[in-house]
């Protein structure tokens, strides 16, 4: 699943203003810059007007994420998206939305796909999911859970291929992401995460080919309108 409270990229809070208060009263410069530093990648960027429970991802379900598990923003314009980070929730779809509603988990991706094929969005991608445990890599992914246990093979289901490889052809459409294994990758694969997701029974091979597959027939029937 996403990241836990390790997140390095999290709104800003009680904590954070105490350890930049004792940072600047230790008189000690290179410490109080980097923490004021981290602690500026947590505040909420521009909130432009949004239509509520409009989706990305035509299909979606919309189902909120509280606001303190990602952070506002106005993506591709004030940060490049460039990846796609695959996830596997560790537990139930309804667990999933459990704690990514829970303001106190701080962490939470911008999609679920569950067994089923069925798609939910809870963040829109204009905003910044604390979903990779790394602030830049948020700042430029969009990131996608899939219900289910990594040591459990049988719960990456060919209709949860086949959504997810069209959810991610949409987005790497959008943005101009290439889809290759550089730009697609699985939590794991984040620097400094602690995660193993989306874990050993991940079809790589089939799923990027699924995506490919997907990004072209969308390409072959907007070049027909």
């Amino acid at each position: 699943m996403g990241a836990t409270k390790k997140d390095t990229d999290r709104h800003l809070g009680r904590r954070g203003l105490l350890i930049g208060g004792a940072a600047a009263a230790l008189g000690t410069a290179a410490l109080a810059r980097d923490e004021l530093a981290r602690l500026w990648g947590r505040l909420p960027g521009p909130r432009t007007p949004r239509v509520e429970g409009a989706v990305d991802f035509r299909g979606a379900l919309w189902t909120a994420a509280s606001s303190g598990n990602f952070r506002w923003a106005q993506r591709p314009d004030d940060y490049r998206i460039d990846r796609v980070i695959i996830h596997v929730t560790q537990g139930s779809y309804q667990s999933a939305v459990r704690v990514f509603k829970d303001p106190s988990h701080q962490a939470a991706a911008h999609y679920i796909v569950r067994k089923d094929g069925r798609i939910t969005q809870m963040i829109r991608e204009l905003d910044v999911a604390f979903h990779a445990g790394n602030r830049s890599y948020n700042e430029r992914s969009v990131g996608i859970e899939h219900e289910g246990f990594v040591d459990r093979p049988q719960d990456l289901t060919d209709a949860m291929y086949a959504a997810s490889a069209r959810l991610t052809a949409g987005i790497c459409a959008r943005y101009g992401i290439p889809v290759d294994r550089r730009h697609v990758i699985g939590h794991v694969e984040v620097p400094g995460t602690d995660h193993t997701d989306p874990g050993p029974h991940w079809d790589w091979k089939r799923y990027m080919k699924l995506v490919r597959e997907a990004k072209r027939d969308a390409d072959h029937s907007k070049a027909e309108l």
